[in-house]
C-alpha cells in the first residue's frame, strides 16, 4: 500500500507522477521482514566468515560507507563494540580516500564494513583498495543493495564477504529511504549474529512500529509539512544520533536545500549549535527508551520550551513518557510490545522521510529527483581519484 499517495489524494493535492519516493518509503516495514529472512539464509556463512577475526582482541572494526551510507555507521558503532568487544570506529569513505595513513594500521588485524546502496560510488572502490595496500591482514564485509554494482564485482577472495539485500532495497528515487533502513537493520542483526533466532519477534515488532507511523502519522506530517517553516533541527542520541544525521539530510535534499537542516546529540546541542533555533525552526525529537537517557532529553526539551525557541516540535518515540512537552507526539509502539534501543534507529527516520517528501511536494520540486540545479544525483559524479603512493 502506498500511504504517501493516498494521503495526497485526501489533502486534494494532485501528484502529477506515482513517484518512486512514495513507493520506496511505503514499502519499508515489508523489507524489514525480507532483510531479515535474507540474514537468516544466510546466518551459518555469515557466522563462519565472522569467526575469522572476532576471535583475535587486536581487530580494529571500521565502519564505512558514503553520505547516507556513512550515518549508518554512527548508529552502529555502539552496538558492534558492545557485541564483539572489539575497538570499532565509524569513518566515512569520503575520509578514508584523503587521508587513508590516519585510520589504516599496517600490523593491526582490520575488518572493514562497507555499506552501499549502488556500490558505484568512486570513494567505495577506492577505500577498499586503499585499505587493500596498508593493511598486511585486512578482511572486508561489504553491504549493498545492487548485486551488480563495482563494490560487489570486486569481493573476489576469501577474506571478503558479499551481503546482497533484497531487490526492493535498492531504491531508484534519489533519496536514499529503504536501502538507508535495511543496511542499517542489516548491520545490527549481523553484530548479533549469535542472538539472531531470538531477535526475529523483535523484527516483527519493529515492522508493525513502521506501519503504525506510516497509517497514523502521515496525515499529521502532510499538514505539517505545509507549514512555513525555513529551519529544521533534528536531535537523537546514541544509536539514535546517526538517525538524527540521516534525518536532518533527507528533509533537506528532498526540499533541494530550500530547508535549511542540522543535527545533534541532546547533550550536544547547549554547546553552540542551540543559537540557531528561531521562529522559523522545526525542531524534531529522537527519543530513546531508555529511562537513564530520557532524563536528559526532557530536560532538554524542557529548556528549549521555556524559551519559546522554534515554530512546532515533533517528538518521536517508542512510548508517551508525561513529561514530553511537545506539539506533536509520533508514538511508534501502538501497543505492540517493546523493541532494543538500537533497532529504534531503523524506524525513527520514517518520520523525516515523510516530512521529506510531502515537504517536497508542497515546494512543487519532484520528489524522486528534486535537486533542480543537478547539484545532486543518486550516484554522485566528478569525483577523481589518485595514487596515494606514501605508504
Amino acid at each position: 500500500m502506498n500511504y504517501l499517495q493516498d494521503e495526497i489524494s485526501k489533502g486534494k493535492q494532485v501528484a502529477k507522477t506515482f513517484d518512486q519516493t512514495s513507493i520506496e518509503i511505503s514499502g519499508q516495514p515489508r523489507l524489514w521482514l525480507d532483510s531479515f529472512d535474507k540474514i537468516s539464509d544466510e546466518k551459518q556463512s555469515l557466522k563462519f566468515f565472522t569467526k575469522k577475526f572476532f576471535k583475535n582482541e587486536d581487530l580494529h572494526i571500521i565502519l564505512t560507507g558514503a553520505g547516507t551510507s556513512a550515518f549508518i555507521g554512527e548508529s552502529l558503532i555502539g552496538t558492534f563494540r558492545r557485541c564483539t568487544g572489539r575497538t570499532t570506529s565509524a569513518v566515512p569513505t569520503t575520509d578514508l580516500v584523503t587521508h587513508p595513513a590516519l585510520f589504516f594500521q599496517k600490523e593491526r588485524p582490520t575488518l572493514m564494513i562497507s555499506f552501499a546502496r549502488s556500490g558505484n560510488s568512486p570513494e567505495s572502490t577506492a577505500a577498499v583498495a586503499l585499505a587493500n595496500s596498508f593493511c598486511q591482514h585486512i578482511y572486508h564485509l561489504i553491504i549493498t543493495c545492487n548485486q551488480n554494482g563495482n563494490l560487489a564485482a570486486g569481493v573476489t577472495g576469501d577474506n571478503e564477504y558479499l551481503f546482497v539485500l533484497p531487490c526492493a532495497a535498492n531504491d531508484q528515487a534519489l533519496a536514499m529511504t529503504g536501502s538507508y533502513t535495511s543496511m542499517l537493520l542489516a548491520g545490527i542483526l549481523i553484530a548479533r549474529i549469535d542472538e539472531l533466532d531470538d531477535l526475529g519477534a523483535q523484527v516483527e515488532i519493529l515492522s508493525c512500529y513502521g506501519e503504525n507511523i506510516l497509517q497514523n502519522y502521515a496525515t499529521r506530517l502532510r499538514e505539517i509539512a505545509n507549514m512555513n517553516f525555513k529551519r529544521a533541527i533534528f536531535l537523537g542520541s546514541g544509536p539514535l544520533y546517526g538517525t538524527a544525521h540521516e534525518s536532518h539530510l533527507k528533509l533537506q535534499e528532498l526540499t533541494d536545500g530550500m530547508v535549511i537542516c542540522k543535527f545533534d546529540s541532546f547533550l550536544g546541542i547547549r554547546h553552540g549549535p542551540k543559537v540557531v533555533i528561531d521562529e522559523d525552526t522545526l525542531l524534531v525529537y529522537l527519543l530513546s527508551n531508555s529511562s537513564y537517557v530520557q532524563r536528559y532529553e526532557i530536560d532538554l526539551m524542557a529548556e528549549i520550551n521555556r524559551e519559546g525557541s522554534g515554530l512546532y516540535s515533533i517528538g518521536v518515540c517508542e512510548n508517551v513518557h508525561p513529561s514530553y512537552k511537545v506539539d506533536q507526539l509520533i508514538v511508534t509502539s501502538n501497543g505492540q510490545g517493546s523493541i532494543d534501543e538500537e533497532l529504534l534507529s531503523v524506524c525513527a527516520v520514517l518520520p523525516s522521510q515523510i516530512l521529506g517528501y510531502y515537504k517536497s511536494v508542497q515546494l512543487v520540486l519532484k520528489p524522486d529527483n528534486p535537486s533542480v540545479s543537478g547539484a545532486i544525483s543518486r550516484v554522485v559524479s566528478g569525483v577523481g581519484i589518485y595514487a596515494y603512493n606514501e605508504f
